[in-house]
């Protein structure tokens, strides 16, 4: 079974690609579940996610797509919901989807993964910057808004590592994410990113498998030709580690797959 959950469209006004054309190219990857999850609205951050409306339309899309190709994959609606406290909104916690995926873009309201904003890291201690995320990723897991953790240690995406050894600095998140049953997503856009590497890192992947927390997969494909990239080394370091079972949702249930 081969499972992409984490896909945007052209409403988060960073993606190029029409939903049918990604679909099309996610059956000729020989994707079988294939999940959209484009960059949910909030009033922050606007230009870098859908307006609050356009989500019915989205939805609908997403739908209509996933009644027309259903003879050839099975096609999944979600949203990639930033964890910003006092930007999250009852319209997208209780939409109708599939899924969400909780996402730390920001801390204290810096854009810590967008490039133009990178000239931060020289004004602050790189170990609290790794703590602040990782303490943003575990109040996210206890908000119990979320069934997908996404791209768990997307702080060394332009390759600044910590200090600490991570393992530390993540212990109180991944206790978080295991209290609250959510999923990790391996999500293969770090190896396009300065940090070459898949998210999460293998010894915080190997910390999930200790504490049998479930994983997927997601290539957070925002092009046509990232669809289905990093796949299968994303699947061959979680089946070293020991995983050969990966979850997707139906209606927020999850459902157990083999890879």
């Amino acid at each position: 079974m081969r499972i992409d959950l984490h896909n945007h469209t052209p409403l988060c006004n960073h993606a190029k690609g029409s939903p049918r054309e990604f679909v099309l190219k996610a059956i000729e990857e020989s994707i079988e579940i294939f999940g959209f999850s484009d960059h949910a609205p909030m009033d922050f951050d606007k230009k870098y996610r859908m307006d609050f409306s356009q989500m019915q339309g989205y939805e609908q899309e997403i739908l209509n797509l996933k009644d027309e190709f259903k003879e050839q994959i099975d096609i999944r609606l979600g949203y990639e919901v930033d964890f910003l406290p006092g930007f999250l909104d009852e319209r997208v916690l209780n939409a109708k989807v599939d899924y969400l995926i909780g996402s730390v873009h920001f801390i204290n309201k810096w854009g810590f993964d967008n490039p133009e904003f990178i000239g931060e890291y020289k004004n602050r201690n790189i170990d609290k910057i790794y703590q602040d995320y990782f303490d943003a990723i575990a109040a996210m897991a206890k908000s119990g808004h979320f069934n997908i953790i996404g791209h768990l240690d997307l702080i060394k995406v332009f390759n600044y590592r910590p200090k600490k050894d991570v393992r530390l600095i993540a212990k109180d998140a991944i206790k978080a994410i295991k209290q609250a049953n959510l999923t990790v997503e391996l999500n293969s856009a770090g190896l396009r990113k300065p940090v070459k590497e898949i998210y999460p890192s293998r010894k915080l992947l190997e910390m999930c498998y200790e504490n049998s927390i479930d994983i997927t997969f997601g290539s957070d494909a925002h092009k046509l030709e990232q669809i289905g990239f990093g796949y299968p080394q994303a699947a061959e370091l979680a089946k070293e580690i020991g995983y050969n079972i990966c979850v997707s949702y139906i209606n927020k249930d999850k459902q157990l797959h083999k890879f």
